[in-house]
């Protein structure tokens, strides 16, 4: 019996080595064709229908609702993701991308993030810092820089404080000569000339030229360009392929949403994406999506919960963030390494919202549960700033005092808008 049992036992030895080393190798190294098929369907669902999305949050009602926005003559398109509990639970695009075409707006379309991207800088800041490769506590004249400051700033302004917008400068200091065609490395050299709002690092005053040196500080401490970087450490292994800096970022893909002003197409301007890291971000809604999961813990090997931390973490209180109603819910408005946090209903946010001309984008989440909000539109208009915290509110449910919630995208008070008068930079 033992010489017929040996053999056997050999062949369950040899079964099972066979069996370990493919699930040690697993299947991206084996590639079987079945296996590749299941994972890119998964990677390819997104919940974009009804039937997908499934949560606290009641989501035919709020897109009910994010429908009667979008149908406003003041939008064009908009593209709304959600994830709840770290999930991605909901994505829906709604109107057109081009007013003149009709081209309709779909989760590949590609839209400008504006000041989003100052969350990238701030993101790669704390990365880079937690690697013992920048010193956040620094002075800015320990880097070879464009930018100069008033007096002695630049021996007193830390790279934190840069990012938290503590130099002392007037509010969006030459961001018109910027806008008129300037080169923002003279204007930078030129803001040692510039009045100052406050001594420096003593309030926070709110910065596009002078932020965007952290991006010449970044590039210099990864070693390469800061695009590159950018690329290399945060979009590439987040796996956000529509996510790019510069004009061609947009114009190059095969769906990109035209800036909006009413009805009239607006010419683009290169101005802003001068700023990579103030302003030079674009990518579509799912790659935005990936983003808001990745500042929620939901890819701990490119973002630790440490840097996370770091990045969000308030350095300085800030004025009222937003307007009217909404700059009252939201307290302790704060700033840190390119980030904006605040209290809503108890609850600790971070987000930013962003606005070039005929775009904007806003990215709202609760770290605590992992549940938050991205949208971006291609018009002015500001009303869909309310659409994360319509969807936090019906997360949260109603106030413990038993008062309903603010309706954000209430627009029974809204009349309708006049014809726009024509503007020396619509499109023909």
């Amino acid at each position: 019996m033992t010489k017929y049992l040996t053999p056997l036992f050999g062949l369950a030895a040899l079964m099972l080595v066979i069996w370990y080393g493919y699930r040690a190798l697993g299947p991206e190294q084996i590639r079987l064709p079945l296996t590749e098929v299941a994972e890119a369907a998964t990677e390819d669902r997104l919940p974009t229908e009804p039937g997908d999305w499934r949560g606290k949050i009641d989501y035919l009602s709020l897109d009910r609702r994010i429908a009667a926005v979008a149908a406003r003559p003041e939008m064009a398109g908009l593209a709304v993701a959600i994830i709840e509990d770290g999930e991605m639970r909901f994505v829906r695009t709604y109107g057109v991308a081009d007013k003149r075409s009709g081209e309709q707006v779909t989760p590949q379309t590609v839209f400008r993030w504006a000041s989003l991207s100052k969350g990238v800088a701030g993101s790669l800041a704390a990365k880079l810092a937690q690697q013992s490769e920048i010193d956040l506590d620094a002075t800015l004249n320990r880097w070879q820089t464009s930018l100069k400051l008033p007096g002695n700033g630049m021996s007193q302004i830390t790279l934190a404080q840069l990012m938290s917008h503590q130099t002392g400068l007037t509010k969006n200091a030459y961001d018109r000569k910027l806008e008129d065609g300037e080169s923002p490395g003279l204007l930078r050299a030129r803001l040692r000339t510039a009045p100052l709002q406050c001594m420096p690092g003593t309030c926070h005053s709110y910065q596009n030229i002078a932020f965007d040196v952290s991006s010449e500080i970044l590039g210099q401490a990864s070693g390469t360009l800061y695009d590159d970087a950018v690329q290399e450490q945060l979009f590439e292994p987040l796996g956000m392929e529509s996510a790019q800096f510069g004009m061609a970022g947009l114009t190059e893909a095969d769906s990109w949403a035209r800036p909006h002003r009413g009805d009239k197409v607006r010419i683009l301007s290169e101005s802003y994406w001068r700023l990579p890291a103030a302003a030079g971000v674009s990518s579509n809604i799912v790659d935005m999506a990936r983003w808001l999961g990745a500042q929620m813990s939901g890819n701990e090997d490119v973002l630790s919960s440490e840097m996370l931390a770091l990045a969000h973490a308030p350095i300085v209180r800030t004025g009222r963030v937003y307007r009217g109603d909404l700059a009252r819910a939201l307290v302790e408005p704060s700033y840190g390494l390119g980030w904006r946090s605040f209290t809503y209903r108890g609850r600790k946010l971070v987000g930013h919202s962003g606005a070039v001309d005929g775009y904007r984008a806003t990215i709202i989440f609760d770290p605590a549960t992992r549940t938050g909000v991205v949208a971006m539109w291609n018009s002015g208009w500001g009303v869909p700033f309310g659409i994360p915290f319509a969807a936090l509110d019906s997360y949260y449910g109603e106030p413990a005092n038993s008062q309903p919630a603010k309706d954000w995208l209430d627009l029974s008070d809204r009349p309708l808008p006049k014809p726009l008068e024509p503007s020396a930079r619509d499109a023909p």
